[in-house]
């Protein structure tokens, strides 16, 4: 925010200048994501007579006071009309909620999740789309824990007959693990695939990862080729000057004189002669 700066204040020192109405599960929601994770965005507050009033954020501000807590960062906003509230409503959308538990479980826990939104029954919240696009069969076997959540994702991607044919396959070989599934599905005939409009889907990646293992294969082929012919080149190179170097030694006159004279050279001729005949 322009014109304004951070600061910690004692709750004592802040007052709300309005009330906004929430409901009780709204609150309650505040109250648990707050004692779970923390303040996420501190509130805003504006300098009144010996304290402060807050322009944003009284819900957090009586959440934490319930809480026991003492003191609170703040943001000390220095133009009092140009501040327009309702920046934290605490709203979302079933999809928005959704996409932001499936975004955070890499990170935090479930239990920590459910907390921190106030919710229960996390898992059923996930689960629900996803169970809509499983065979019953699957879907049991997800409900029973024998499949995890990345492997009944796997499924998604097959029409439900086929869901029906590997998780089969699972239970007769008894491996449940997601790399199973996975090629299972990537072997998938195309008749037998669900298109369900996404931008990647597991025969895409294995395309690629095909098309990327032959252009890497060709480029060893071809470094191949080009060592080879370089080899080629110098064996040929260094027959013939091992030829030369022979046909020098073995010229008695000019060997007498190379011994007298440079027998650093007769050395390396002999060399470049017993590397070839090695």
């Amino acid at each position: 925010m322009k014109d304004s700066v951070g600061i910690d204040v004692p709750v004592t020192r802040l007052r709300p200048l309005r009330d906004r109405k929430v409901t009780k599960r709204e609150y309650d929601r505040i109250v648990a994501s707050i004692k779970a994770v923390g303040l996420i965005e501190p509130l805003v507050i504006y300098p009144d007579a010996d304290g402060y009033v807050i322009l944003d954020g009284a819900q957090c501000y009586r959440a934490m006071v319930e809480l026991g807590v003492e003191v609170v960062p703040c943001i000390l906003g220095r133009q009092r009309e140009a501040f327009t509230g309702n920046r934290m409503v605490n709203r979302v959308s079933p999809v928005q909620e959704h996409r932001m538990i499936e975004k955070s479980l890499g990170e935090v826990d479930e239990a920590t999740i459910a907390a921190a939104l106030g919710i229960s029954g996390l898992g059923h919240r996930l689960k629900k789309t996803l169970l809509k696009q499983l065979h019953p069969d699957v879907a049991a076997a997800f409900d029973a824990g024998k499949i995890s959540r990345a492997s009944a994702r796997e499924f998604t991607h097959v029409k439900p007959q086929r869901q029906k044919e590997i998780i089969r396959a699972m239970e007769s070989y008894k491996d449940y693990s997601t790399t199973f599934v996975r090629t299972l599905v990537i072997k998938t005939p195309s008749h037998q695939r669900e298109n369900r409009g996404r931008k990647h889907n597991p025969w895409d990646k294995t395309t690629q990862k095909k098309n990327d293992l032959l252009k890497k294969l060709a480029e060893a082929e071809q470094k191949h080729d080009f060592y080879s012919q370089l080899y080629r080149q110098y064996t040929v190179d260094l027959l013939r000057l091992a030829i030369y170097a022979r046909s020098l030694l073995t010229n008695q006159r000019l060997r007498e004189y190379l011994d007298r004279h440079h027998p650093d050279i007769v050395e390396r001729f002999e060399s470049i002669i017993a590397n070839v005949r090695g």
